[in-house]
């Protein structure tokens, strides 16, 4: 693996450079991390660039140039992320890069159908940040969640579709014939339909000391930051697929990983449970539940739980924690939209809808296609939809099939 040719110097306290980091991280930009309050010579390069003052984050480039506490939009410059469409209006806009995404757009542009993708990370989504995909037909022996979604990147721009990335959507709405998407910069695009896969992302415990640490020893992402534990103890919070997968990627560089389980077993599936259990330097600890999240020196250096068959707290010496419970909608900018969210905020789609009040608003007696959501012409797929399965492969497949929809619709408008 190459040196990576981005430095950010900062320190584990420093909020905006818990930011640079998250920017770079979803973007899936390799970088350095030195921490200037344990680096002298760190701390006085950074002096140096700063006429004598100790500001953070200063990041450092292959090509010499540094940026000092850079926003996010200085940062996808910098790194010459495309940001802006080159034009207004599209016949499709899809909501999210992901495998869903991406595969729709594949679709739609080889039927000649002018597609934007808006990416607010990287193009790939969760399954970019994933170190092997085993289940993908065709990967015999895996595939790299990196190089899959680079793949389809690169598909993706081989038929025309156009990418925007580091830009979030604000809000959708529909106004006459069209419908407008309008972004976190203020830009406004036009679509005849929609696609929203703008996916999910980790739940958090909501316990003391989580937002604190954020970071600075609390992560969601092995691949991102499992590289900085070498040699060290961390603990994994979760009982599925993605905490026991993670856990065992994190032992090529922990010494040590605890698993902490609410329940009584893993909800993996068998074969990933059982080379968890058999792993020497995996230990799970069952009916367990983190109380809070300690540290010194804004770094954790332990975590507080409470044994739920004794009712007993202890306090765990740990390094890093990762946090795998479980997934949210990326849904909040759906806001006052018309399309129509289940309780946990994932989009209905299709058939579905008969079955909520209020139905479709769509004209008389049409029934949605089968990933319509209730705003006609706003199609869901992936992770954002409420009865998807969660896994890469149904959400390549569930991209397919609405981008099919998104023809059909097309014809009536």
């Amino acid at each position: 693996m190459s040196e990576p040719e981005i430095t950010v110097f900062g320190a584990h306290w420093c909020p905006d450079c818990r930011r640079s980091k998250q920017f770079l991280g979803e973007h899936q930009i390799p970088y350095k991390w030195v921490d200037i309050e344990e680096n002298a010579a760190a701390e006085k390069f950074v002096m140096d660039k700063n006429e004598g003052k100790r500001i953070i984050p200063t990041i450092l480039f292959a090509d010499g140039a540094v940026l000092v506490e850079p926003s996010n939009a200085d940062l996808a410059r910098k790194l010459q992320l495309k940001t802006r469409a080159s034009r207004s209006h599209y016949d499709l806009i899809v909501i999210g890069g992901g495998p869903a995404g991406l595969t729709a757009a594949v679709y739609t542009a080889r039927e000649a159908i002018d597609t934007l993708v808006i990416e607010r990370a990287a193009f790939g989504g969760q399954a970019a940040g994933t170190e092997k995909l085993d289940n993908m037909p065709g990967f015999p022996q895996g595939v790299a969640g990196i190089e899959f979604s680079q793949r389809l990147r690169q598909q993706a721009e081989r038929f025309g579709v156009e990418l925007l990335q580091a830009q979030e959507v604000a809000k959708i709405r529909r106004g006459d014939n069209y419908l407008f998407v309008t972004t976190a910069d203020g830009s406004r695009y036009s679509a005849c339909a929609l696609l929203v896969t703008a996916g999910s992302r980790y739940k958090r415990l909501n316990v003391p000391g989580e937002s604190d640490y954020l970071g600075a020893g609390v992560h969601f992402c092995a691949t991102c930051d499992g590289p900085f534990y070498k040699g060290k103890q961390v603990v994994v919070v979760g009982g599925g697929n993605s905490a026991a997968e993670e856990s065992l990627l994190l032992t090529k560089f922990a010494d040590h990983v605890t698993i902490l389980v609410r329940g009584v077993e893993l909800k993996a599936s068998q074969i990933i449970q059982q080379k968890v259990l058999d792993h020497p330097r995996i230990d799970v600890r069952w009916q367990t539940e983190v109380q809070e999240f300690v540290g010194a020196k804004s770094k954790l250096n332990r975590i507080r739980v409470r044994d739920n068959r004794t009712g007993s707290d202890e306090e765990l010496a740990v390094d890093g924690a990762f946090i795998f419970i479980g997934l949210l909608p990326n849904s909040a900018f759906l806001e006052g939209s018309g399309v129509v969210l289940d309780r946990w905020g994932f989009i209905v789609t299709g058939h579905s809808l008969r079955h909520l009040e209020g139905g479709l608003e769509g004209p008389a007696g049409r029934e949605p296609f089968m990933l319509e959501t209730s705003l006609p012409g706003v199609f869901a797929a992936g992770d954002i939809r409420d009865s998807s399965t969660k896994q890469v492969v149904s959400a390549a497949g569930e991209g397919s099939a609405a981008a099919l929809m998104v023809r059909e619709y097309l014809k009536t408008v």
